[in-house]
């Protein structure tokens, strides 16, 4: 073997050393991240922002070459998950599927949804049909990866075709495992949504801020995926940087909540920044309301909070036990059942979360229900409910 052709095998025509690679390992894989986050996810999916066009075209290339994934594709299985989260037809969800199956066959069952073709056609309406994307991309979709490996040997050698296989293996792990997987398995919450989301960490670098998924499920169609002032979504920087090269528009972000002072009786910016903030509002009752009624609780019972009501079923309040198991949720009934205050609170809040998830469109019913539900709270006798009302009736969008 000739001197020239060894040294192509072992280092391409780029001759870049073990450094060398491992940063072109990095750009390649977070090119592919923000791809997916920026392009995939938070436009074509929830269109919360757009791009210029020939930045769009390269998200959609680079896609193709690395992922073979079709934009349409990806789209409806997304907007399904939404739709159907933490049910039997949630594509990728731990409940239903379990953490295992999710965590290591993620992309198989992202396979397994693509064969769904009624529901492609429903949940992907809107993706890219060009000509370009009809005779190309969607029909040779495997062809990009190939291509990919190909350019990957004549740029590094045999180290190349390492360097491709941890790519093809990037996407896959990162997004269908770790994200659907333990995005809805472990972490922290900062919302009480209506399904097990969690945020992997307060800090999204590694993922593109996908880390912080419960914020993305409180609010889907936000391009803007931090909501903590401690939190940190790289995506959003991403976006804001290429908006001031003028090659990004932001269409729309979480509204942010203000609280009024001194508000004696709901009206319609109440309504309006409840109905924004349910999940928030979910959130300050499980915190304010059930958390000081259930220390009462342990303090008059002489216990520590945690030998009255394990942390699980502390939890399984805010959402009457949906995610625990019977036995688990039957132990809860039962223990609610016996404390008669406790159960007021589990009955009020009940009522606030059917008022703000009701699909109707009489809002002055509505504001007339919230308005009877805040009068109810202040007569309790409970504090914690009265001062949760007080704080209810002062919500408010900032302008």
């Amino acid at each position: 073997m000739s001197q020239s052709l060894a040294d192509f095998l072992t280092g391409g025509l780029l001759q870049f050393g073990w450094w060398g690679l491992l940063g072109a390992l990095l750009v390649f894989t977070q090119l592919t991240i923000f791809s997916v986050t920026l392009y995939l996810h938070r436009s074509q999916a929830h269109r919360g922002v757009d791009f210029h066009p020939v930045l769009n075209h390269f998200f959609r290339f680079w896609t193709w070459l690395t992922t073979s994934m079709i934009t349409k594709e990806w789209v409806a299985i997304h907007r399904k998950h939404h739709a159907k989260v933490e049910t039997e037809e949630d594509p990728h969800s731990p409940v239903t599927k379990g953490i295992g199956n999710v965590f290591w066959r993620g992309v198989e069952l992202y396979r397994e949804a693509r064969w769904q073709r009624e529901d492609i056609e429903q949940y992907g309406k809107g993706a890219p049909d060009d000509w370009i994307e009809r005779r190309l991309y969607t029909p040779f979709a495997t062809f990009g990866p190939t291509l990919l490996l190909f350019v990957h040997f004549a740029l590094f050698g045999l180290p190349g075709v390492a360097l491709w296989a941890i790519q093809m293996a990037w996407i896959p792990f990162w997004a269908a495992g770790v994200v659907n997987g333990l995005g809805h398995w472990w972490g922290y919450r900062n919302f009480e949504s209506a399904d097990t989301s969690t945020n992997l960490t307060p800090w999204g670098f590694w993922i593109g801020g996908e880390e912080l998924h419960n914020n993305h499920h409180a609010f889907p169609s936000s391009s803007r995926f931090s909501m903590r002032k401690w939190e940190f979504d790289i995506g959003w920087a991403a976006i804001k940087l290429l908006e001031s090269l003028k090659l990004a528009k932001v269409l729309r972000v979480a509204p942010k909540l203000d609280i009024r002072p001194n508000i004696a009786v709901p009206d319609a910016d109440t309504l309006k920044a409840l109905l924004s903030h349910r999940f928030q509002a979910m959130t300050d009752y499980q915190r304010n309301v059930f958390v000081p009624a259930l220390k009462e609780e342990a303090a008059h019972a002489g216990a520590k909070l945690r030998q009255l009501l394990p942390r699980k079923l502390q939890r399984g309040l805010v959402d009457d036990g949906r995610w625990l198991k019977p036995d688990a949720r039957e132990q809860l009934n039962g223990w609610v059942a016996q404390r008669p205050r406790i159960q007021l609170l589990v009955e009020h809040r009940k009522r606030l979360a059917a008022l703000l998830e009701a699909r109707s469109h009489d809002a002055a019913e509505r504001l007339r229900q919230l308005q009877a539900w805040c009068i109810e709270a202040e007569r309790s006798g409970v504090r914690a409910l009265q001062e949760y009302s007080a704080r209810l009736k002062g919500y408010a969008l900032t302008h």
